[in-house]
């Protein structure tokens, strides 16, 4: 396959791509940091984050990275007592849940013509086992439609009313981050104590701080609508306006849809992931901090997340966890259903059930439905897509032919997605 890369956009791909594949960075070298910077100790870390992955941040500074933060209050904490900071850095202790919530609030100076609300461009769920030896990543798609509970309102005055099937992107603009969260927990049946909001701003900032992201495409992908433009096939490294451009394209991908959408972005984050932990950015205390900088300059933070010291000990757990044992999903969902879901996504419930099951009991499992609409495993043809089962007249979730339960090996068979370590391409809609 010829490779191509966007002018001026920043090292070599070849480089990066060696880096990338680099043995366990040698997270020893951090600690090295003159006594001088003694404002805060300096940490590597990784800490999942909206629209771009489910590693991100690395502190530095902690008094001056303590003042970005921005906090918002989550159902769940309203009546519960502050909770006392730790008296010193350490790695959390067990499994934790955070939502990921990437915003598609306008930016721009003079506002966007074209958006009145602000939505959840992307909802994910990342799991971290009890153990701390695998985390999953589940993406939910904007147009899933799901019942929205009753959302407590921003200002303190009192609740909206709950509705049903609505897309799970409109939770965002119905009662802000804490009604996004009850909605998953509603869905999922998790308990989900920590979140976090990141704009578009905070995506171009932190692509920008690690050097730019590379990334792997099967043909030219030309969006008008998200402004993308790589016209080849082959690697890219994707920084800034690029970057956001790339995770937002619907339809240059796959077949245009949601779900396409989705397994294109797990090729990003794929790549995220291993850059953030390989060693030339562990270890350039300059990415470290730039990377910390956007985040916390970009980022809504639940409360019990609100703090470096919390942030810092998921992120020293979320830093030794190997590439393959960092999973990346989609909540199962079917195109092509009538009622309630036309145009949209209609959600399916035992695939969905089978996969929170795992996630709770912290098992182990393997996928067996490829990697989804919009990405192919690099120098493999795409897997087929099997026809969604077709939706009950009374409006439930599609049925399914067989029963999704996994077998006594874990394979979950009717979930995509794809491990940190899997190399893969997004697939151009073409």
């Amino acid at each position: 396959m010829p490779r191509s890369r966007l002018p001026s956009k920043g090292p070599s791909l070849s480089d990066r791509r060696r880096t990338a594949r680099e043995p366990t960075a040698r997270h020893g070298r951090l600690r090295r940091i003159s006594p001088a910077a003694a404002v805060a100790r300096v940490i590597a870390a990784a800490v999942t984050i909206g629209l771009v992955s489910s590693v991100s941040v690395s502190a530095i500074a902690l008094a001056q990275l303590s003042g970005n933060i921005h906090t918002v209050v989550l159902a769940g904490d309203q009546n519960e007592p502050a909770v006392a900071l730790p008296p010193a850095l350490g790695k959390y202790e067990g499994g934790f849940n955070i939502l990921v919530v990437g915003s598609d609030r306008c930016e721009k100076e003079g506002g966007c013509k074209d958006r009145q609300a602000e939505l959840n461009d992307v909802t994910m769920l990342v799991h971290v086992a009890a153990d701390q030896q695998s985390a999953v990543a589940v993406s939910f798609p904007r147009d899933l439609v799901v019942p929205i509970p009753s959302c407590p309102k921003e200002d303190g005055s009192g609740s909206y009313n709950a509705m049903s099937a609505q897309p799970i992107n409109n939770t965002l603009s119905y009662g802000g981050l804490a009604c996004t969260v009850l909605t998953v927990e509603a869905l999922t049946g998790m308990d989900i104590p920590y979140a976090g909001l990141i704009t578009f701003n905070g995506v171009i900032g932190m692509s920008n701080a690690v050097g730019g992201v590379p990334v792997c495409i099967n043909g030219p992908i030309r969006d008008p609508y998200s402004g993308l433009n790589l016209p080849a096939a082959g690697e890219y490294t994707l920084m800034g306006q690029d970057a956001l451009n790339f995770l937002r394209t619907r339809h240059g991908v796959g077949d245009g849809s949601d779900l396409g959408r989705i397994s294109s972005q797990q090729v990003f984050l794929s790549s995220l992931v291993r850059t953030i932990k390989s060693d030339s950015t562990l270890t350039d205390l300059g990415k470290l901090f730039g990377i910390a900088t956007a985040a916390t300059s970009n980022m809504t933070l639940s409360s019990k997340l609100g703090n470096l010291n919390t942030m810092v000990a998921m992120a020293l757990v979320l830093k030794d966890i190997p590439l393959e044992k960092i999973t990346f999903v989609q909540y199962p969902g079917a195109l092509g259903q009538g009622g309630v879901y036309s145009g949209k996504v209609a959600p399916i419930k035992a695939q969905a059930d089978a996969l929170f099951r795992i996630l709770k009991d912290d098992e182990s499992f393997t996928l067996a439905a490829g990697t989804g609409l919009g990405s192919v495993v690099e120098d493999t043809p795409a897997p087929a897509e099997p026809v969604p089962a077709p939706v009950p007249s009374d409006g439930g979730s599609p049925a399914t032919s067989a029963s999704p339960t996994p077998d006594a090996s874990l394979v979950l068979t009717g979930v995509k997605g794809q491990t940190a370590a899997e190399y893969t391409c997004s697939k151009a809609n073409n």
